[in-house]
């Protein structure tokens, strides 16, 4: 079959970025068209993807920009000519669906979540550092990019939820069934260990508003507790203000780094409501508990007194209160791997050419 690929944009690195690359690994050659591609951004295998940018691209790829250009992306993936494929997959978070298909196409949706900023918007916003004038305009964008956002999930003929919680709200918003392939990861990559823990504990996520990091964070000051955190983003400046000195910040780190890390942490911390979250089950194959706000995704991934423990509330109370009475060693490596390997990648690809060749595509 003659299979495109398609993906919101390429100016960050995370969960659905892993996603995207393994489906580019399942139909190699195939085109991943997307809004902006930033090579600098970007890990160093994505320069042997055939990857065809927007005219969004002209303005400015970096994330810092193009986070600015909202009312654009419609326009973007609208201006795709997809007409030489049989099967285009998208894999989406926001704007990717929006893909117009002929008739003889198959549009299959990986969606991540539907478009946080639109329908869970109050949520969003609440943590986000917008000023006054920003927050009076930014209600009359999201209103009518609202109704494209509904309008786009109905040309997709088939979607495929990465959780029970994203499923549900592709119900509850697009009116759409969807069936539910949780994403992969390789447990390989973060087994191998000598067994040594260290007496830190590990954010690894893109530092946004809505992630609630500043949980960890304020913790961590709280207990007195050591607390190194990988990544970035935009609420780093406000996260570095909050930050005691138990509190180390480490910037993007590559494999390696991140595997070890995993590795060798107390527990990982996963204070924000998870669509999903890949993070956990990373630290699981590399046999270390999580510690998750007992939300979303969270609850699809750790099995709490196996592999982990939940805090009830999203506030800092609740978390530190969780982290001052957990043990480590109380739980077995064995155990979280076994949890990891349910979602290997193997099982991920398994899984997905299953399903699509119950829809009588010939992948």
């Amino acid at each position: 079959m003659r299979v495109a690929l398609a993906h919101d944009y390429l100016n960050q690195t995370g969960g659905a970025e892993s996603v995207a690359a393994v489906l580019c690994s399942m139909f190699p050659g195939s085109p991943l068209f997307t809004s902006v591609y930033d090579r600098k951004a970007m890990p160093e295998h994505w320069r042997s993807v055939d990857i065809r940018t927007s005219f969004m691209q002209r303005l400015s790829p970096r994330l810092e920009v193009a986070k600015a250009l909202l009312p654009l992306y419609p326009a973007a993936f609208e201006s795709f000519d997809l007409a030489d494929y049989d099967l285009v997959l998208s894999s989406c978070s926001t704007f990717a669906k929006g893909v117009i298909t002929h008739p003889g196409t198959t549009h299959v949706c990986y969606c991540h979540n539907t478009t946080r900023a639109l329908w869970m918007y109050h949520e969003y916003v609440a943590h986000e550092r917008i000023g006054c004038m920003q927050r009076t305009l930014l209600p009359t964008i999201v209103a009518p990019l609202r109704l494209w956002d509904f309008a786009a999930a109905q040309r997709v003929d088939y979607f495929i939820a990465n959780s029970r919680t994203t499923a549900a709200r592709i119900g509850k918003y697009y009116r759409r069934d969807a069936v539910v392939i949780e994403p992969p990861i390789r447990v390989a990559e973060f087994s191998g260990g000598d067994g040594t823990v260290e007496p830190y504990y590990l954010v690894l996520a893109r530092l946004q508003p809505y992630k609630r990091i500043d949980l960890a964070v304020q913790a961590a000051n709280r207990l007195r507790l050591p607390l190194k955190i990988a990544g970035r983003g935009p609420d780093e400046a406000r996260l570095r203000a909050l930050a005691g000195p138990t509190v180390e910040f480490l910037g993007p780190v590559g494999a390696a780094a991140r595997a070890r890390l995993l590795q060798r942490c107390s527990a990982l911390i996963v204070p924000g409501k998870e669509d999903f979250g890949l993070n956990a089950l990373e630290a699981q194959a590399a046999g270390r508990p999580v510690v998750a706000y007992g939300a979303g995704g969270s609850l699809e991934t750790v099995v709490e007194g196996a592999t982990g423990a939940f805090f009830k509330e999203q506030i800092v109370e609740s978390l530190a209160a969780v982290l001052e009475a957990f043990e480590p060693g109380s739980f077995a490596p064995d155990a979280c791997v076994a949890q990891a390997n349910r979602f290997d990648e193997a099982v991920f690809k398994k899984r997905l050419l299953s399903y699509l060749r119950s829809l009588g595509l010939a992948v």
